[in-house]
């Protein structure tokens, strides 16, 4: 072989064990690229001997400036800046000795690289330096060769990171749509990825969750096609923001299936990022053991590759951990002060501002605990205003110190005034979320704000606190997704076409565990594909426009002779606001887990007494026990206000575990008429519904459209499958109703039903359902070719007037922080329905039917829906577990 073949054979060979490394990064297989590089340059080692005299040895300088480069990142990756940077000037002799628009193009690349791994290490400022002057190179016409095209959008992608992690999202968003710009004008579907991925990032930094979530989709689904290797890091960022949506739960799953595969890849930077994020969701979940476990990991993986900024945000995450436990357990030592402070100058010098902040905020809670009011106020001080990038909760976290600091210096109207500012700003983020569920997520942030004025409400005057003011702070702190009139549904064909796959694989999911079969890949495919229908949902449009807190006097007024009873919890203890005769009182109650816990044990108790062909042996005995129960919730619940109702029909506003309570089992309220509502504000929306009639030119397009028209008079009888008696108690009902819209049998489809539903005065279904407590939105009722899901039922055109769901638990809820209770029931209550009535607990199908027979005799002579249910279910109150929703006209 001469020498020019061994030259080109060796740069051939380069080349090749170039790609291979490119091939072995994209796949976080750092140690592995590392080795094919460093066999590359032994590979053009061993070939060049002859320097200058070589024809080849320009082509030798870039291939090995490349190489170098390339090493320069997947050393940083694997050992540490230093290295990376120590690699990188050795390829700067190189790059001098280049020529032409060889050099320039060269210098641009090592610029790029240099500015990445300063970024990869937190050096944000720095790093866009290097790309600015990197840009400036490669900013060259679109004539250069097709290799060379990527290098510009490229950098641009890499400064809009830096730049996002500045906090300026407006150099940011340029520099990602230039990107976006030139990477599809060029074919180059892996960068458009990537700034897709960016956009979101950025979207999600200024607090634009359902926007952030829409660019997570849409990169999961290009990085599904063109870059696979990246979706445990797309769907750690999916976590991250449903974490900022208050959506824990959720954000556990994402990250607890990333997590594992980021340690199968080695990503050391991505999988210590994932680990902050999961210590979050845990210290937010109360599990705080595990949130210092993962910190305590992911600091020790970043302090080895040297990556001090990303270690100190490990180090602040547990810093949290420990801040919680400690204000838990009221243990708080002089130590946690000082690790506060000092953490907080340590993020200081690395410039990351928003965690300096949240750092000091910790320090200013410990030291009022500690009664150090002057160094609480002196870090306080210290704090900036939040930036626009400032995530949510720790614009919450300085609320409540400045809130605590003013209790601590017994400023209390300046507490409040924090918490109402606090929950105000909150609430504008919450108005632009889309879906139910991601609307009701906020609460989770504003959680601690909130339990504090209802704190120092309860606590300001003694024995003589102002009920109205009491009032007034839990409307402003509960059920918050209630106060919403949704906007009317955007059509989303995708959407539509992945709940038609989730309804079939639902049904061949149940086939399999009936027939004792393995689910395996279906639950796997179930699993996944509920996911993708709730990430559509939360991106279809705005869930609705707020409508106003409720005020004392509305409601007083609009009660007329009823008595509204609100439920609250604080410091362990319960109490209740009554409102009757147009004036609010306040009654303490006692002590919250003997509350709830008869709670319970009268749900448990109803659930086992509802089979219909129970021995009476049996039934006495469970029926025994229910009454004791009852007997003890009611003593607990009700009687200590029997002096301010008397025998008014009620409106209830339960919290927490108080929302599963069949109401009318208590000996206080059997034959009384009563309603239950999420909230004083969702009760009078639902009494009083303006603003919902719509334009007659949309019931005439709808009308010529096949739907079924907005008619307050119009009666709806669906009986689902498999329902024992359920025809004959529709046949039975059309005497009351004879003009009925009746769907039984095949009829009885998801599609037929939705469309029935769809503005309907009455509609009555009977079929079996469930509700599910890990995904409240996907509780269901079972009809002919499968299930109806809450989540459909909320995006109708118009929701019932009202619905009576005749069997099984669909009353119950998944309540969440801020008693934001989500459920079947809670979705079309949501969605406008005025009233629901359904079960808390498991019903027989005979005590169903006849409840509902002589629920539907009273409705047709006139009788509202709360007085025809009271009396229906009077007879046998433990069987029939029925109650009233919403309004209760």
């Amino acid at each position: 072989m001469n020498d020019a073949d061994k030259y080109i054979t060796a740069l051939h060979r380069a080349k090749e064990f170039h790609q291979a490394a490119v091939q072995s990064t994209s796949e976080t297989r750092f140690a592995v690229a590392n080795r094919y590089l460093r066999k590359a340059l032994r590979t053009l080692d061993s070939a060049e001997s002859d320097g200058a005299d070589n024809p080849h040895h320009e082509e030798f300088i870039i291939s090995r400036v490349r190489l170098l480069v390339s090493l320069a990142y997947s050393e940083s990756e694997a050992k540490g800046i230093r290295n990376g940077i120590h690699i990188l000037n050795q390829a700067q002799p190189l790059i001098d000795a280049a020529t032409g628009d060889h050099k320039t193009r060269l210098s641009g690349i090592a610029r790029t690289q240099h500015g990445v791994i300063l970024a990869l290490f937190g050096q944000h400022q720095s790093a866009i330096e290097k790309f600015t002057s990197a840009i400036a190179l490669l900013d060259q016409p679109s004539s250069m060769e097709a290799e060379h095209r990527v290098l510009l959008p490229r950098c641009l992608l890499n400064r809009a990171l830096a730049y996002i992690a500045l906090g300026k999202p407006a150099a940011a968003r340029r520099d990602l749509y230039r990107c976006m710009i030139l990477s599809e004008q060029d074919d180059i579907p892996m960068l458009a990825a990537k700034a897709t991925h960016n956009l979101g990032m950025l979207a999600l930094r200024i607090n634009e969750i359902p926007t952030a979530l829409q660019y997570y989709e849409d990169t999961h689904a290009r990085y599904r096609q063109f870059i696979p290797q990246l979706l445990p890091k797309i769907k750690m960022d999916q976590g991250e923001a449903l974490l900022a949506a208050g959506l824990v739960e959720e954000a556990a799953k994402y990250l607890d299936e990333s997590l594992p595969e980021l340690r199968r890849n080695r990503t050391a930077h991505y999988l210590a990022e994932a680990e902050i994020l999961r210590a979050s969701a845990a210290l937010v979940q109360g599990d705080s053991a595990m949130a210092r476990n993962l910190t305590a990991s992911a600091e020790r993986r970043l302090l080895r590759r040297g990556n001090l900024s990303w270690a100190a945000i490990a180090a602040l995450t547990r810093l949290r951990a420990d801040v919680y436990v400690a204000l838990e357990n009221g243990r708080i030592g002089r130590n946690l002060q000082r690790r506060a402070i000092e953490l907080a100058g340590r993020l200081a010098e690395l410039k990351l501002v928003d965690e300096t902040a949240a750092a000091r905020s910790l320090a200013v809670r410990v030291a009022l605990r500690r009664n150090d009011v002057e160094l609480a106020e002196s870090e306080l001080a210290r704090i900036p205003r939040p930036r626009q990038i400032t995530p949510i909760d720790h614009r919450m976290l300085l609320r409540l110190c400045r809130a605590e600091l003013a209790v601590a210096q017994g400023d209390r109207r300046r507490a409040l005034a924090q918490a109402r500012a606090g929950l105000a700003e909150l609430g504008r983020i919450r108005d632009r979320m889309g879906g139910l569920d991601l609307v009701s997520g906020t609460a989770v942030h504003g959680r601690a704000l909130g339990e504090l004025a209802i704190r120092l409400v309860l606590a300001s005057d003694g024995d003589r606190v102002h009920a109205g003011r009491l009032f007034s702070w839990l409307e402003r702190t509960r059920a918050q997704s209630y106060r919403y009139q949704p906007q009317p549904p955007i059509a989303d064909p995708l959407l539509a076409e992945r709940v038609t796959d989730y309804r079939l694989l639902s049904k061949e999911l149940q086939q399999a565990r009936l027939e004792g079969r393995n689910p395996g890949e279906t639950a796997s495919r179930h699993a996944a594909l509920q996911r993708e229908i709730t990430r559509l949902g939360w991106q279809s449009s705005l869930w609705g426009s707020p409508t106003p807190i409720a005020g004392l006097a509305e409601v007083a007024r609009c009660l007329g002779d009823r008595a509204m009873v609100s439920f609250a919890v604080s410091d362990g203890h319960a109490v209740a606001v009554v409102i009757v005769g147009g004036r609010a009182r306040l009654v303490r109650l006692g002590p919250i887990p003997e509350i709830m816990a008869a709670a319970r044990e009268l749900h448990a108790d109803l659930d086992a007494l509802a089979p219909d062909h129970l021995p009476a042996p049996l039934v006495a005995v469970i029926a025994g026990s229910a009454n004791r129960r009852a007997e003890r919730l009611d003593e607990k619940l009700l009687r200590p206000l029997a002096h301010l109702l008397a025998d008014r029909e009620l409106v209830i506003i339960p919290t927490g575990a108080l929302y599963a309570v069949a109401w009318g089992a208590l000996p206080s309220i059997h034959g009384r008429p009563f309603t239950v509502a999420p909230s004083a504000t969702a009760w009078l929306a639902a009494e009083r519904p303006e603003g919902t009639e719509q334009p007659d030119t949309d019931r005439a397009a709808n009308a010529a459209a096949g739907q079924g028209g907005d008619d307050p008079g119009r009666v709806v009888l669906i009986s689902g499958p498999d329902l024992l008696g359920a025809a004959g108690e529709v046949a039975g009902l059309q005497t009351h109703h004879p003009d009925a819209t009746v769907l039984t049998g095949r009829q009885a489809t998801v599609a037929s039903v939705l469309t029935a539903l769809d503005g309907a005065g009455l509609a009555h279904v009977a079929a079996h359902g469930a509700h599910e407590p890990e995904n409240a939105m996907f509780s269901r009722l079972e009809l002919t070719d499968g299930s109806l899901f809450a989540h459909e039922t909320a995006r109708l055109r118009r929701a019932p007037e009202r619905v009576v769901l005749a069997t099984c638990e669909l009353a119950l809820t998944r309540i969440r922080p801020g008693d934001e209770a989500l459920g079947f029931a809670g979705a079309l209550l949501a969605s406008g329905s005025r009233t629901v009535i359904a079960a808390t607990s498991k019903v027989g199908d005979q005590a169903a039917f006849e409840t509902m027979a002589e629920f539907h005799r009273l409705l047709a002579q006139g009788r509202p829906p709360a007085a025809a249910l009271a009396e229906a279910i009077a007879p046998e109150p433990l069987r029939r577990p029925f109650v009233c929703l919403g309004s209760g006209n």
